[in-house]
């Protein structure tokens, strides 16, 4: 006699059963609506929960890694969400990004901007301010460290070269990489950006130390300095 599991194509039908269509079919046949469905639980008076995280993904372009930015006060503004619901959708899209982070760091050698790219995107890729971070290489472009160097506003933040290269020195470096993030998404490097880029270059020749490449990181892609000869 075949043991009865309680689903019926009814219930999968119903878009606020998203629990029940994952012990059917499995986790990757639910939508990131059903996905967010579960997390919440319940919607509001005039929507399930599906419709509710539908409606919130809507309103974000369904861009994960924008959603990923937001903080408490963004989803409260939603009726259904409280905080308690809001602070569980930033924790599992914090673990997501620690996912993709723990994966990236199983490649350290680098040898291309992708790999760059690979390495940082899951650490700078949903700030909402600029970042400026150094990988600090051995003679084997394995990576020796991953160093933040500096936090700034929207616009920009301050990069002290003698910070960089007393931090190289102690960590007996071969080679720089110089990552930072754009959070409007506009890769063209700006002036200041060619301009650390060339004094750091210069100063670290003289400590027999090579900057390998700039990176600017942006919304799922990225400009190498390398890659386009501005290095």
């Amino acid at each position: 006699m075949e043991e009865n599991t309680g689903f019926t194509l009814k219930q999968l039908a119903e878009e606020d059963r998203p629990r029940e269509k994952l012990l059917l079919k499995g986790r990757q046949s639910l939508t990131n609506a059903e996905l967010i469905a579960i997390l919440i639980g319940s919607g509001n008076t005039k929507e399930t929960a599906v419709e509710l995280a539908q409606r919130i993904l809507v309103h974000y372009r369904n861009n994960l890694d924008l959603l990923g930015r937001l903080g408490i006060d963004d989803f409260v503004k939603f009726p259904g969400i409280g905080p308690a619901k809001a602070i569980t959708i930033i924790a599992a899209l914090e673990l997501g990004r620690r996912r993709n982070l723990a994966e990236a760091e199983q490649k350290v050698q680098i040898k291309s901007s992708r790999d760059i790219f690979e390495v940082m995107y899951p650490l700078i890729c949903d700030l909402p301010n600029e970042e400026f971070w150094v990988l600090h290489l051995n003679k084997a472009n394995r990576i020796i460290e991953k160093e933040k160097i500096s936090v700034g506003g929207i616009a920009g933040t301050v990069v002290d070269l003698k910070i960089i290269l007393k931090s190289a020195l102690q960590k007996l470096a071969s080679a720089l990489i110089l990552v930072h993030n754009h959070p409007s998404g506009n890769l063209a490097p700006s002036d200041a950006d060619l301009s650390i880029t060339k004094k750091l270059k210069e100063a670290a020749h003289i400590l027999e130390i090579a900057v390998l490449d700039h990176v600017i990181i942006g919304d799922k892609n990225y400009f190498s300095f390398a890659d386009n000869g501005n290095i």
